[in-house]
């Protein structure tokens, strides 16, 4: 995985204002920390922090973040984002070694067509939509590729069917299910179907007329 090399100011000053102050400015305020590094308050700005997300890694993107003379190799690890806008307003950079093993949630994308569970109307049920792996930081993949191709009905796709890269593994549940075939579903039929109340209706309508009538001719008899 390729590295983002990112510029970080030291230095900022602590408080709501300030920080509200710096994104008016186009800088985010964030954190650096990690073992061996005390926390250092830093800013970076806006549009670099952008395009370091915006690569095909997101948030797994390995960051060179150079702050001061001191170049450090981090990762995003918690964003705070503005609850209307959904822009980042804090971020957290985790220093991380590159020869230790760290955890991260990497996308899964479904490959392939289902042809025999489109032909039998079924529905294809993803359940899984990230796994959390552990590697070393130049080793997280981009996504995982789930083939569906071979899906029917009744059928299920599992966390052991996936082929993890050299140097990556899962504490998943191997069994746990991926993408699954599931039948069509019915759709449920009213007691009275549509046509036949007019023809119940108009059975019963002589039945109440011969009531009435014979109602009429008792009371004549009487």
């Amino acid at each position: 995985m390729a590295e983002f090399t990112l510029v970080a100011e030291a230095g900022r000053t602590i408080g709501s204002r300030p920080a509200r102050r710096l994104r008016e400015e186009g800088r985010i305020p964030a954190v650096v920390y990690g073992n061996g590094v005390d926390p250092i308050s830093v800013t970076v700005a806006a549009r670099d922090l952008r395009a370091a997300l915006n690569t095909d890694a997101g948030v797994n993107a390995v960051l060179s973040l150079q702050v001061g003379d001191t170049k450090l190799m981090t990762m995003a690890r918690e964003l705070q984002r503005h609850p209307v806008r959904n822009t980042v307003i804090h971020v957290d950079f985790q220093v991380v070694d590159p020869n230790r093993e760290i955890t991260s949630e990497v996308s899964i994308t479904l490959v392939g067509e289902a042809l025999e569970l489109h032909r039998a109307d079924g529905i294809l049920d993803q359940q899984l939509f990230a796994l959390p792996i552990r590697s070393r930081p130049s080793d997280i993949p981009t996504h995982l590729e789930v083939d569906i191709t071979d899906l029917i009905i009744g059928s299920a796709v599992r966390v052991s069917d996936i082929d993890l890269p050299p140097g990556v593994t899962t504490d998943l549940d191997p069994e746990a299910v991926v993408a699954a075939g599931q039948a069509p579903r019915v759709q449920e039929v009213g007691e009275v179907v549509e046509g036949e109340e007019g023809v119940e209706g108009a059975e019963a309508a002589p039945a109440a007329a011969g009531g009435e009538a014979d109602g009429d001719a008792a009371g004549e008899e009487g």
